[in-house]
């Protein structure tokens, strides 16, 4: 996966964590944006479960063999026998891999995640390489491996598109200008996205939120401790206003920081951006307009080609007084930061020197000393825009039917352990576990690779326009999020590649997704030891099993409608077991002086210790009652546990952690094996921890919400 940056993004976290619950698909140039975004914090963070097995550059003929830990799936030297468990539970398993092991210079973490995503891009660039140079999956290749021909055309290929911009007169051009950035280079203040409608969850409705900032939150404006990146970040703009030709480009990049400040002023904290409750906010085109008259929103809606005759708007007194701010800015400004936007998400398919410039911004948050290598970002951009293209010929070399088989069983076990587990829950009462277990039942769980894959065949690529194959792919994807607006949810439909590594619960359709990409040693081996596959990938599906039941997905019932089905006592039971959950987490300093934020993490958080939970009840219910073998001196719950840690192996720069706690959702990859350990007593009973170990709990203070 190379990482692909686009610096006018939406504000991710409202829709990543808002649209993540309700399956919301980001569309057009936003679409681009959202991609690009955790394009970044996939490579440069813990990103949600993008974990894997190190391995060096392997061929074709090695890449579909059986790669583990040691000889049945733990790597037995990679742990540190110095520390005891219950001191550091993260350095026991793989301190002295942590200590032999060094982050590459094109990296930000050096992980099983990354590691993985290496591996699968030799994968797929064997499989790009064999295409031929008059097929998509070949031309967009081969336009993004031509260096000499991005040389020669230089900027080039902007000038059109700034042309345009230096010709808008006036505001309503302006907003069509944002309108066509949709499916085109460029930006938006206010980025629309597709989804299921919250109370009639059958349908796609359109959701509303504020754009327009080009660093990862609006603290990073606005706090001291950001300096160096907002300082970094204005140097880039002011670089690439040079390069364009830009008559002022200091003034101009005071101009924009200053813009982009006075959004992320009136921005929401991140934080309240993930509440289900407080951007679900229902409104007509009417109301919207009566609500926030300072900006022309039918206009914007026929522009983009948007039927919008009712929408949810998310972060409403943001999107408020952004339209209010818009209605005051001066157009020049509006013009210059539009100048800005264009050339920073077109950089990455330029020349080498708009590439080197962006990545000297981009380094400052993600803390990589060199860029990836061409062909790793070239495959990257292959994945990303003809990614069920691809997708098909990777299942078919690398997911055989007995993998997926396999894999559907484990599920199969994790509901059933998910459901046992839900219906002894002793702080529930009877009527909020009935509808629990109804939605845990109705829960879809899709492995592998979609039913059905997209149609490419209206996309043209072509082998010596990589510009014109971004702008048309962008225009294609824009396209086909419109398509189902209004229309009924096709709950089918993935939200990933079948070669990404990750995996998703889909919120509002009420589904749980595992692409071919994550199932893959470590983390699922049809050869390796069970309580492995348990530890590792039965944590993964248990994590997104319980996301279904975290302090967001709580507020989603069985047929996928945001609607409150607790009781009010159950539902106070719950806010006091998150609390106290929270209090743990927020007393985790993830980097000198950097702790991590519960109120963020907080969904992250349950579904990893929930997860886990599950996937070690899953893991007995496999054994069917027979006692597990010991392995190599080690039990079965200590093998379950060491897997899980080690699915978590990594080492993080201090720059990629500090961007990953001001503005991802998930703790950084240290505390996502301590902080759902220390709550377990199956672990406590695995390791024999006792009173005085560092991360001890009392049985009273470990936390056990389901």
């Amino acid at each position: 996966m190379a990482v692909r940056f686009a610096f006018t993004a939406v504000r991710w976290p409202l829709f990543t964590n808002l649209f993540n619950k309700m399956g919301v698909k980001m569309s057009g140039s936003s679409g681009r944006n959202r991609r690009a975004w955790r394009s970044l914090w996939l490579m440069a963070a813990a990103a949600p479960l993008a974990i894997a097995v190190p391995v060096a550059a392997e061929t074709a003929a090695t890449a579909n063999s059986g790669v583990h830990f040691g000889s049945w799936g733990v790597d037995l030297n990679s742990r540190d026998l110095n520390v005891k468990p219950g001191d550091d539970f993260e350095r026991y398993a793989s301190g002295h891999w942590m200590d032999v092991t060094d982050i590459p210079a094109d990296k930000s973490t050096n992980s099983v995640g990354s590691d993985t995503g290496d591996r699968n891009q030799v994968r797929l660039q064997t499989i790009v390489t064999e295409s031929t140079k008059d097929s998509q999956i070949g031309a967009l290749y081969a336009s993004y491996m031509d260096e000499a021909r991005l040389e020669q055309l230089d900027a080039a290929p902007l000038k059109p598109d700034l042309d345009r911009v230096n010709a808008i007169k006036d505001k309503a051009e302006f907003a069509d200008f944002m309108a066509a950035s949709l499916g085109d280079f460029g930006s938006t203040l206010f980025g629309p996205g597709i989804g299921p409608d919250p109370v009639n969850p059958a349908m796609n409705t359109l959701y509303v939120g504020t754009s327009g900032l080009g660093l990862p939150d609006r603290d990073y404006y606005l706090l001291d401790k950001y300096k160096p990146q907002r300082d970094a970040y204005r140097a880039y703009i002011q670089r690439t206003l040079t390069m364009i030709g830009d008559a002022d480009p200091a003034g101009g990049a005071d101009k924009i920081l200053a813009f982009e400040t006075e959004i992320a002023k009136i921005s929401w904290p991140i934080a309240e951006l993930r509440d289900i409750d407080k951007v679900n906010n229902p409104m007509t085109l009417a109301q919207l307009q009566a609500y926030a008259p300072g900006f022309d929103w039918a206009a914007y809606f026929a522009a983009a080609r948007i039927d919008a005759g009712k929408m949810v708007v998310g972060d409403k007194t943001a999107v408020k007084a952004l339209a209010a701010m818009y209605d005051k800015e001066p157009l020049e400004t509006l013009k210059t930061w539009q100048r800005f936007k264009v050339a920073s998400q077109a950089s990455g398919y330029l020349s080498k020197r708009f590439v080197d410039s962006q990545f000297e911004f981009t380094k400052q948050l993600s803390g990589a000393k060199e860029l990836r290598p061409r062909w790793r970002r070239g495959i990257g951009q292959v994945d990303g825009r003809l990614g069920e293209v691809l997708g098909k010929t990777y299942v078919d070399r690398y997911f055989p039917a007995s993998d997926k088989a396999q894999m559907e069983q484990l599920v199969a076990n994790l509901k059933t352990a998910a459901a046992k587990r839900i219906q002894a829950n002793s702080w529930m009462e009877p009527a909020t576990k009935q509808a629990a277990i109804a939605k845990l039942a109705k829960m879809d769980v899709m492995v592998g690779y979609p039913d059905k894959f997209r149609d490419y065949t209206k996309l043209v690529v072509k082998p010596d326009d990589l510009y014109g194959n971004v702008k048309r792919s962008s225009a294609f994807e824009w396209d086909y999020q419109l398509s189902d607006l209004n229309k009924s949810v096709d709950r089918k439909k993935w939200a990933m590649s079948p070669a990404t590594v990750n995996a998703y619960n889909g919120g509002l359709e009420n589904k749980i997704v595992f692409p071919a990409g994550i199932l893959q040693p470590p983390l699922f081996d049809p050869t390796a030891d069970a309580a492995v596959n348990y530890g590792a990938i039965g944590a993964v599906i248990g994590h997104e099993i319980m996301h279904g039941f975290d302090d967001q997905g709580r507020k989603i019932d069985s047929t996928g409608a945001v609607r409150d089905w607790w009781t009010p006592a159950d539902a106070a039971r719950f806010k006091k077991l998150t609390d106290e959950l929270g209090a743990q987490y927020a007393s985790y300093e993830a980097a000198p002086g950097i702790f991590i934020n519960p109120d963020l993490t907080m969904g992250e958080n349950i579904g990893d210790m929930s997860g886990l939970e599950v996937a070690y009840a899953a893991y007995k219910i496999s054994l069917g009652g027979k006692a597990a073998p010991v392995i190599d001196g080690l039990t079965g719950d200590q093998r379950f546990f060491l897997a899980f840690a080690q699915a978590w192996r990594g080492e993080q720069r201090p720059e990629a952690i500090k961007t990953q706690v001001a503005s991802d959702p998930h703790s950084p990859r240290r505390y996502r094996v301590i902080g759902p350990t220390r709550n377990l007593d199956a672990w406590y009973q695995a390791f024999n921890i006792q009173p005085g170990s560092k991360f001890y709990l009392p049985p009273e203070k470990r936390v056990r919400i389901w």
